[in-house]
């Protein structure tokens, strides 16, 4: 009686080989970060790789280590970079570091001049968003100083667009000028820009490699538009207990529903300790079957309640399979109504609920 995810490894593939088109000459890597988006780290690259994928973008060292443990062959890059302490092992496992400060590089071009190499990585150049990457005064340095990169592979020059799914703000064109300015002073190498709605904004902005996230895994990359990705998960839980319920009783923490007739209130073994947000308390329907319920009462730590007094009792009961996202309700549908975005749902997704995968290689 525990809650599962139902994960489809074709859509991914599906996915990924439509924004392979969309790319047009760029080659499209994916961004596996925070277990594959919630979906699960091996079984989601390993069905990437068997679509074609060779680029594989993890956030942290450790995850990167996890995935080269299954997946031997192929470029996996950390865009965290790394530690002095962490730079022989990634160079055993052949992980490639994204050098996010002028420190960086400066670091892993005296390890590979020690080493008397020429050693990967990926240089991250901030053109607007401030969070990691060399600073305009840092690529400035850089650019004066092109010694630093003495001993540096350079596989990639990247940077990342900050509005890229808004598709009516010009800072997605002031991004990719302001890369074109300062690589003009920079050797030349590999382009990496796009993430998944960058890829939609034409092919002067797909450059050379793409690093798509969120649109692999179903999520909409433009939200002005219907949504061109295929939905690759469902969620579920089983009807734990039904009980009848007279009109004022009241339903859950802080008595927030109140009961306006007769009926059946069922309790599902699902809350916000498996991901499911509290803020969709007393929000959105779920399917039972054929019929929709709709969700009544505070999301508590463990627990839903649904009213299933217009479900039939053949559908509504115990053990029964609710689905709370799927064709009825969108991830992005029920991101809207808890007030975020979809992969927050989707890297929210608790230890207890079982990923199920169907079409795994």
């Amino acid at each position: 009686m525990t809650p599962y995810a139902l994960i489809d490894l074709a859509t991914i593939a599906a996915n990924y080989r439509f924004l392979c088109d969309k790319a047009g000459k760029a080659r499209c890597g994916a961004a596996v970060k925070a277990n594959a988006y919630g979906l699960g780290l091996v079984p989601v690259a390993s069905a990437l790789k068997n679509a074609g994928c060779t680029n594989f973008f993890t956030a942290h060292f450790s995850e990167a280590l996890a995935l080269r443990a299954h997946i031997k062959d192929g470029e996996i890059v950390v865009l965290h970079g790394l530690s002095k302490n962490d730079f022989a092992q990634a160079l055993a496992h052949n992980i490639t570091p994204m050098l996010n400060h002028l420190g960086a590089v400066q670091e892993w071009g005296a390890f590979s001049r020690e080493r008397g190499e020429s050693l990967p990585a990926m240089i991250h150049l901030d053109t607007g968003m401030n969070r990691l990457g060399l600073s305009p005064a840092e690529q400035a340095h850089l650019a004066a100083h092109h010694d630093l990169l003495d001993g540096i592979e350079i596989k990639a020059w990247a940077s990342h667009f900050a509005c890229a799914d808004e598709f009516d703000n010009p800072m997605t064109t002031q991004q990719r000028d302001r890369l074109n300015s300062i690589l003009s002073q920079l050797p030349s190498a590999p382009i990496s820009l796009c993430n998944s709605s960058g890829l939609f904004w034409g092919e002067d902005y797909h450059f050379d490699l793409a690093r798509p996230g969120v649109a692999l895994y179903g999520g909409n990359p433009t939200p002005h538009l219907a949504n061109p990705m295929k939905a690759v998960m469902t969620l579920h839980s089983p009807i734990l207990q039904i009980r009848d319920v007279e009109a004022a009783m009241t339903v859950g923490y802080a008595a927030s529903h109140s009961i306006k007739r007769k009926g059946r209130v069922a309790t599902i073994a699902l809350g916000y300790a498996d991901g499911y947000h509290r803020a969709l308390s007393n929000k959105g329907t779920v399917m039972i079957g054929q019929h929709q319920a709709p969700l009544i009462g505070r999301v508590s730590m463990d627990l839903i309640t649904l009213d299933v007094t217009d479900v039939p009792e053949a559908a509504a009961h115990v053990g029964a399979d609710v689905t709370l996202i799927g064709a009825h309700r969108t991830i992005d549908q029920a991101a809207d109504e808890a007030g975020t975005i979809c992969y927050e749902l989707l890297t929210s997704l608790g230890e207890r609920v079982r990923r199920d995968y169907l079409n795994a290689a």
